[in-house]
């Protein structure tokens, strides 16, 4: 029965992945398409001089988001082979309250970027989980897990603190929107979710499946295909939104003087409204992203910008919105950006009066 089960999802992998290949000529694939640019661009500020700072900037975006999206796409297919649907559906597709709870809580123990968190992200949306599950998960996981909470106050102290609890509240009133707009059919609602008994035990499951598995090469050369299979997957869906995300920034980044910012970045509405659109284009990696937040706490004093700048980065980011447009759905994508920006608006404004 086990045996089967695997055989059958490696083979459904493989189905999956070869159709990627077969959507169209691969000079019209997507991810060839921004390869290309990003080299060509890279080969060309070899000799042009106005080009070298997107260079340096490029190469520094690299290091900084490579091992999590590596992490990322490497857990996703560690998920997509060996997680039963059934699993994710019974936690994170429910329309109970404490849904949104677990997926926050979820995000919590993550410890890759925004970026690298896309892939989870996706692949949990494949396996049965909810678009508030998804959107919640998302939302938490770059400024509230463990790793970037002690960067967080290493650089703010008790401030850094506030920032977490407050992206934690987003993130849990987001969902609980969320699932109110689910239940009008406002949102799109997940087709991959499958029927769940209210009985079935996932720890009775586990044991079973784990009598049932024999430990050999073959079975072991098995597993490591359908795992390569489910990173190929998620690499063709994911990393040439990522790569398209690393390109304008880079550009932007080299292109717009720094004084710039500091200039127009104030403890004021107008501010705020500024550092969400930088946030847009700037924001490429949550531990990337702290230092900049710091440095602009430090030039204005305003806490809010700064906490606008972190979570506008997650919430208007094109690469996350362009992902859940296309994978999840425009009603879903449309909704949370109408609900996460008042809220990081509200919250920087009331920082920057009582805490700045």
């Amino acid at each position: 029965m086990d045996h089967s089960h695997h055989a059958r999802r490696e083979e459904e992998a493989c189905c999956r992945h070869d159709g990627k290949g077969s959507g169209g000529p691969w000079y019209r694939n997507g991810l060839f398409l921004i390869m290309l640019a990003t080299a060509v661009l890279f080969a060309a500020s070899f000799v042009f001089p106005s080009l070298i700072p997107f260079r340096h900037s490029l190469l520094n975006y690299l290091k900084m988001i490579g091992w999590p999206i590596a992490l990322g796409f490497l857990l996703g297919g560690v998920i997509e082979y060996y997680v039963p649907t059934e699993y994710v559906t019974k936690y994170l597709a429910r329309t109970h309250k404490r849904t949104i709870f677990y997926s926050v809580g979820l995000g919590f123990l993550m410890t890759a970027c925004s970026h690298g968190i896309l892939a989870l992200c996706m692949e949990l949306h494949k396996k049965g989980a909810s678009g508030p599950a998804v959107v919640s998960f998302l939302l938490a996981s770059p400024w509230a897990n463990l790793p970037i909470t002690i960067l967080l106050i290493g650089f703010f102290g008790a401030k850094g603190v506030i920032i977490i609890l407050a992206s934690l509240f987003v993130a849990i009133t987001t969902g609980l929107i969320f699932q109110l707009l689910e239940r009008r059919g406002w949102i799109e609602r997940n087709r991959h979710s499958v029927p769940v008994a209210d009985d079935f035990s996932i720890s009775k499951d586990i044991v079973r499946r784990f009598r049932n598995y024999s430990f050999t090469w073959s079975r072991f050369g098995r597993d490591i295909r359908g795992i390569t299979n489910g990173i190929i997957d998620l690499t063709q869906m994911v990393l040439w939104w990522v790569l398209l995300g690393v390109l304008l920034a880079s550009l932007v980044s080299a292109l717009i003087p720094h004084q710039f910012f500091h200039r127009f970045f104030g403890p004021s509405v107008a501010g705020l409204v500024l550092t969400m659109l930088a946030a847009t284009i700037f924001e490429v990696c949550s531990e990337g992203t702290s230092p900049l937040a710091f440095e602009l706490y430090k030039q204005t004093g305003a806490l809010g910008n700064s906490f606008a700048f972190l979570m506008g980065g997650v919430v208007t980011d094109y690469t996350e919105v362009g992902l859940i447009w296309v994978n999840v759905g425009r009603k879903t994508a449309l909704w949370m950006l109408m609900i996460t920006i008042p809220q990081v608006l509200i919250l920087g404004w009331l920082f920057n009066a009582f805490l700045s």
